[in-house]
């Protein structure tokens, strides 16, 4: 490693920026020639989008972006926190170990069916949401809900998975109901998974009641289905499905949550948005 050291300042700069963020910050351990490189505006540049418009227009959204004077600060706040940017409809965020991009969409980008009718769905605010809004499904018997995205708005060369994101508060249907999200490029094969909402393992018709059998055969449509997981930010989320971004041509990624088989009610359910994230 001393022949590393050697060599000059630049010429490790250069290096560590082939490298990721994550083994640039290991290999400033190394030395005080390498901890000077990896800090370097050469090194963290590499790790930005390469759009410079791009960069522009997320700082534009978050003007106190703009004093940040190193590009390795500008990095590590892209990384910290979503940025909110398209009018409400959408929050930017840089994955801190790959630096690749990570988009939720809110609630708002997303077409779901009745949701402008206040007889089944409200848009209400919530202090815990990135969001202005989230949709609240009040009472229907036909959930559908799709939206798109591009993957130019995403990292080349990457895996990506996308997450359902929501919250249930006294829920009504969804938790015997197997629900049906589906990922896939427009055109191609879509990814499909049949998943229960409902993160309560322990299944109510265990309690006492003269219900108990019927809930029972409920029950049993979701037993062994994927179940959603706690989100650092205290909401649910659940794996749709993957994709592949290999940025050789612009595709829409579509994807989509449904339940209509049923003919069930279903009832409080939020719905934060969808978030797009490296695998």
């Amino acid at each position: 490693m001393a022949a590393f050291d050697d060599l000059p300042e630049g010429c490790i700069a250069t290096i560590l920026s082939r490298t990721t963020p994550l083994d640039a910050g290991r290999l400033s351990l190394i030395s005080k020639t390498f901890r000077s490189a990896a800090d370097s505006d050469a090194v963290w540049d590499q790790f930005l989008p390469s759009d410079p418009n791009f960069i522009d227009s997320i700082i534009s959204h978050s003007p106190s972006l703009a004093n940040i004077q190193t590009k390795k600060a500008l990095y590590l706040a892209l990384s910290d926190r979503p940025i909110i940017i398209d009018n409400g409809k959408k929050s930017f965020q840089l994955d801190r170990r790959s630096g690749k991009k990570c988009i939720m969409l809110a609630a708002r980008s997303f077409a779901i069916s009745w949701g402008d009718d206040e007889r089944y769905w409200n848009w209400i605010a919530m202090p815990e949401s990135r969001f202005p809004e989230v949709a609240k499904l009040d009472l229907v018997w036909w959930l559908e809900i799709r939206g798109i995205i591009n993957t130019h708005a995403l990292s080349a060369n990457t895996q990506y998975g996308a997450y359902l994101v929501f919250k249930l508060i006294d829920p009504r249907g969804l938790e015997n109901l197997p629900i049906d999200l589906s990922v896939g490029v427009e055109g191609g094969n879509n990814n499909t998974k049949i998943v229960c909402l409902d993160p309560n393992l322990e299944p109510m018709w265990q309690m006492a009641g003269r219900r108990n059998r019927h809930m029972s055969r409920l029950q049993n449509r979701v037993v062994g289905l994927p179940r959603p997981n706690i989100r650092s930010d205290e909401w649910l989320e659940i794996e749709m499905g993957e994709f592949f971004n290999s940025s050789i041509e612009h595709e829409e990624i579509h994807m989509s949550v449904i339940e209509t088989k049923s003919n069930q009610l279903k009832c409080n359910f939020l719905f934060e948005g969808i978030e797009i994230r490296p695998k």
